[in-house]
């Protein structure tokens, strides 16, 4: 009973480190808590392939970090969404263990929480203010799916890097990321070469600094310059439908989290 205790106040101190499980209300976390699980992922993990069955809804923690890519015929994957304290990842509205359309891969190592997709769906069904929140945040993902679509279509290399980069700083809350110009380009869907050019101009201009696999971001203002209003977008979307979840410069969004449910 005691190692239960125990972990049940692991799991309750991990869960402050993502927003949308602190957004819950009280008796709505209690539900989930007897079936919440840890997990360590390192960067690279794959937690679904496209066709894989959905078993596990994820919450990432912390600086955890992860990604949806659509993969294209060629091989290459196109990211369409990054998901980090604010979300979650895999079965939160879907109707139990269905398939995964896009791989789900680990961008930064950290722990997660997971819940049984087909445990999660029989509490949302007994809980009307825990299914409304979880289609709250499914509403938010597809906004930044959205929005990622038109960014992709329209804005240019050097504007979607700086976006990228901001929504990475935002969710690990520092002005350092673990990031290659290989893994830029595969994020961006772009190849080294037109990442190179960008990383170089950014690097001349003194708005950031390169380290062997890491990126200092030495002027945020002038970053956020050169990005596009992509990320404010979403964002303002966040704001309004689930308030104080979407993370800001890694402090604001803790203010208001328990307020969204």
């Amino acid at each position: 009973m005691r190692d239960v205790e125990s972990g049940r106040h692991g799991i309750r101190a991990m869960a402050e480190d993502n927003n949308l499980l602190r957004a819950l209300k009280p008796n709505d976390f209690e539900l989930l808590l007897p079936n919440l699980g840890r997990a360590q992922h390192p960067a690279g993990d794959i937690l679904y392939e496209p066709g894989d069955t959905v078993n596990y809804a994820y919450f990432p923690c912390g600086q955890a970090l992860a990604s949806y890519r659509v993969i294209l015929a060629d091989g290459r994957g196109v990211e369409t969404a990054l998901i980090g304290r604010e979300g979650a990842i895999g079965g939160i509205v879907s109707q139990g263990r269905l398939p995964a359309y896009a791989r789900a891969l680990v961008q930064f190592e950290g722990q997660f929480l997971k819940i049984n997709s087909s445990q999660l769906e029989s509490l949302k069904k007994g809980s009307p203010t825990l299914n409304n929140l979880f289609a709250r945040y499914a509403d938010c993902l597809l906004a930044q799916v959205f929005q990622s679509t038109a960014c992709n279509a329209t804005h240019s290399i050097e504007q979607r890097a700086a976006k990228w980069m901001l929504a990475a700083l935002d969710r690990i809350g520092s002005d350092e990321v673990s990031l290659t110009q290989e893994q830029l380009g595969g994020l961006l869907g772009v190849g080294r070469s037109y990442v190179s050019r960008v990383m170089r101009k950014l690097r001349e201009d003194g708005v950031l600094k390169t380290r062997r696999g890491r990126v200092l971001v030495a002027c945020r203002t002038e970053l956020e310059a050169r990005s596009c209003d992509c990320n404010a977008l979403v964002r303002g979307h966040f704001e309004e439908v689930l308030r104080g979840v979407y993370p800001t410069n890694g402090n604001e969004d803790d203010k208001e989290a328990r307020a969204a449910g």
